[in-house]
């Protein structure tokens, strides 16, 4: 009778572990289980809400991101073509930029501004009066862009200039001047805003400065255009402010950067180029980096009779009704701007005429 109550004694406490055991089995599943559901939970509920609080900007930033990526994948075909296309024709071969481009969140921002030469439907060609100059950009910034080996053992007089300005009074055609160097010569267009530079945050404006310069390397050719530059780099004076001369600072400090030769010997072929109306208000510092200064001024008689052709190139007028030499000298101190506003601007003068030799006897 001992040894059966000693027995079932070992039996039951056998039983009661193996519950026990059982029950911390059970414990351990549940425990996984709801740290597995509270995990989902947090990675799709909680965590884009949470993220949202932190960064409200993260919509924005991950859509800038998307088109970016896409905007710099059409960018990488057409410059592969052109780059294969100027290696036949130079003998030169330079590493085209890779497809998997990885852009952190500034450089995002700045491809966004980033327009391909194909995109740009203004040619020297659409431009008249200004032949001097266009030689003159042809052989200051185009032949190094686009032929970078004959300048890469120049004498340093020269060699291709990283900077240069366009001055004159507004409306002469100096943006438009910008945008046929970069279709002609087939180069990246960042066309820089002041707002983009103009963060709120402290410390994020040199990051977009440094973005800049970064994108540009990857993308090179590429020409950095800045309109109204003396709004950006203008001179410093003692009372501005220590954000705006530190974007000045490190704007320099990259620029210079750009002298020195990439991996294969090559001089980086990046121009910043500038336009003002106010020359003199810009940084001294800053002209002293833009070698290159091309005044766009006022169209004399000759040139604005080559812009009234442009304009009307596409209108129908009666050669015995309408004179070209008499509407170019009465349009002395119209601007052009551009074709579209020409035609604003030209076309008053060009109906005045119009009437005139209607009702004349």
């Amino acid at each position: 009778m001992p040894e059966r109550s000693a027995a079932w004694l070992r039996w039951a406490v056998g039983m009661g572990e193996r519950r026990k055991l059982g029950d911390v089995a059970m414990d351990l599943l549940l425990f996984a289980g709801m740290m597995t559901a509270g995990l989902y939970v947090a990675r799709n509920f909680l965590n884009p809400i949470l993220s949202n609080l932190a960064d409200p900007d993260k919509e924005k930033n991950e859509q800038a991101r998307r088109q970016a990526k896409a905007h710099l994948e059409r960018l990488n075909r057409g410059r592969r073509l052109a780059d294969d296309e100027a290696d036949e024709n130079s003998g030169s071969k330079e590493a085209p930029p890779p497809d998997d481009l990885v852009l952190n969140e500034y450089e995002n921002l700045i491809a966004l501004e980033m327009i391909a030469p194909e995109d740009i439907h203004v040619g020297f060609d659409d431009i008249g009066g200004l032949d001097m100059i266009i030689e003159e950009l042809k052989e200051s910034v185009i032949y190094p862009l686009t032929m970078p080996h004959l300048y890469s053992h120049a004498a340093p007089l020269l060699s291709a200039p990283s900077g240069v300005v366009l001055f004159g009074p507004p409306g002469c055609g100096k943006t438009m001047l910008a945008k046929a160097v970069a279709h002609e010569s087939g180069a990246s267009f960042i066309n820089l805003h002041i707002s983009t530079m103009t963060e709120k945050w402290y410390g994020d404006s040199n990051k977009i400065v440094r973005a800049v310069f970064s994108l540009a390397r990857k993308m090179q050719p590429a020409i950095i255009f800045i309109d109204e530059i003396d709004a950006v780099l203008g001179t410093r004076r003692s009372g501005e402010h220590e954000a705006s001369g530190m974007v000045k600072a490190e704007f320099m400090t990259l620029w210079d950067g750009l002298t020195s030769a990439n991996s294969s010997g090559m001089p980086a072929r990046i121009v910043v180029l500038g336009a003002t109306n106010r020359i003199h208000d810009i940084d001294e510092a800053i002209m002293r980096r833009m070698p290159k200064k091309f005044h766009v001024p006022l169209p004399g008689l000759q040139q604005r009779r080559r812009i009234l052709q442009l304009v009307l190139q596409d209108t129908k007028t009666d050669p015995r009704q309408f004179n070209l030499d008499y509407v170019s000298s009465i349009t002395a101190g119209q601007v052009p701007d551009d074709k579209n506003k020409g035609d604003l601007q030209f076309g008053s003068k060009v109906d005045e005429h119009d009437m005139e030799t209607r009702t004349d006897p």
